[in-house]
């Protein structure tokens, strides 16, 4: 049986894909050689980001798979290097340009990322839930989404989506984690032994910042924002740093959330931000025995705030979804594993699901948007 070629070799290696950077490891550098000998031995080197890279045995198992598959391949051996600060500072330059100023691609006028700000007023309502779930359904979809877990003091969406390993940085870009097909940034990536972050307004506008700005998203159709109950410093930094942020409203059924809801939710008169429609959590127990729904909250709050909404900001917010309790939803989020990806065909999931195609139903594209041309002159 004849040897594979040079150029059939390289282009299994061009299915590799750096598990963090979305690309394939020929087009960014981190081919480093690739020969088989006589005996069909291929054998091939990888240049690693950084040396301890969480990634390395994911790349392995990828390249020994792409590569055994050839024929004429009787083994596969990977050997693993580092990037020289030269061949880091190149990739960087290769992913962000050579601009020394770091911005947030997000709030760029040609960006075509839809930015939703994940809004509540009081805590315990499950936004963080409602958060990763949306955010695993629509990577489903085949979208390239991301989340930022901008609540600072009480982050929770690393154990929701399950990441286990931190961020990986070369040289000023954070390569961020990824689960189910979503990148996710968190503080708690950062802090050991669950410790608390003690800070004030300023420190917390600088790494949200961080967080769009210094993070490498790459091309993204949609990103999540995982905001912290209230309207404090955090919802006030994203109005500023993302103004074209839609606030999505979280819920419960009660009196005391619909109330505050409102507010959280009336920010965006002051930040003239959009809101995208507003989502009841906990909105009823299905009976487990006669299949009765329980309003255990009450009911009709979700509806009360879009409508409510819909009076003070002149225009249609509509509500999104109404998602049942379900103990398997909670379940979910302890052991990392969405509730939308393991049972789609529960009552949440799809009405997690329906909420997704509210919010996704618009074709990603420049409709609506300034391109910044004039008229040309006559002739």
């Amino acid at each position: 049986m004849s040897l594979p070629t040079q150029d059939q070799l390289t282009a299994a290696l061009s299915t590799v894909i750096d598990p963090e950077i979305r690309r394939p490891i020929t087009e960014i550098g981190m081919l480093k050689s690739a020969a088989v000998d006589e005996a069909g031995v291929a054998r091939v080197g990888i240049y690693l980001t950084v040396s301890g890279c969480p990634m390395k045995d994911t790349l392995t198992h990828d390249v020994k798979e792409a590569v055994g598959q050839l024929p004429g391949v009787t083994a596969v051996e990977v050997e693993l290097d580092v990037m020289s600060e030269e061949q880091r500072k190149q990739l960087q330059t290769l992913l962000r340009g050579d601009n020394p100023q770091r911005d947030i691609p997000f709030a760029q006028a040609g960006s075509l990322t839809r930015v939703f700000a994940v809004a509540s007023g009081k805590g315990g309502v499950g936004k963080s839930s409602v958060t990763v779930n949306l955010a695993a359904a629509m990577a489903a979809k085949g979208l390239a989404v991301g989340v930022v877990d901008a609540d600072i003091y009480g982050f929770s969406v690393p154990r929701m989506l399950g990441v286990e390993h931190r961020p990986t940085q070369v040289e000023s870009m954070i390569m961020p984690p990824s689960a189910y097909g979503v990148k996710v940034i968190s503080i708690g990536m950062f802090t050991k032994d669950n410790t608390p972050v003690v800070w004030r307004g300023p420190m917390l506008h600088r790494a949200l910042q961080q967080f769009l700005a210094d993070v490498y998203w790459g091309d993204l159709d949609v990103l999540l924002m995982d905001l912290p109950p209230g309207t404090g410093d955090v919802a006030i930094s994203v109005a500023q740093l993302v103004p074209s942020a839609e606030i999505l409203v979280v819920t419960t059924p009660q009196l005391a959330a619909k109330e505050v809801a409102e507010r959280a939710g009336s920010i965006a008169l002051q930040t003239h931000q959009r809101i995208a429609g507003v989502v009841e959590n906990m909105s009823y127990l299905p009976c487990p025995h006669c299949g009765d729904n329980i309003d255990v909250f009450g009911s009709g709050g979700g509806q009360s705030v879009a409508e409510s909404l819909s009076q003070r900001l002149g225009a249609s917010v509509p509500l999104l979804g109404q998602i049942p309790i379900d103990v398997r939803l909670r379940e979910g989020g302890d052991a990392g594993k969405p509730l939308v990806l393991t049972d789609p065909d529960a009552p949440a999931a799809k009405e997690l699901q329906k909420v997704v195609d509210a919010l996704t139903g618009r074709p990603r594209g420049l409709a609506g948007m300034s391109l910044g041309l004039s008229p040309a002159a006559k002739r």
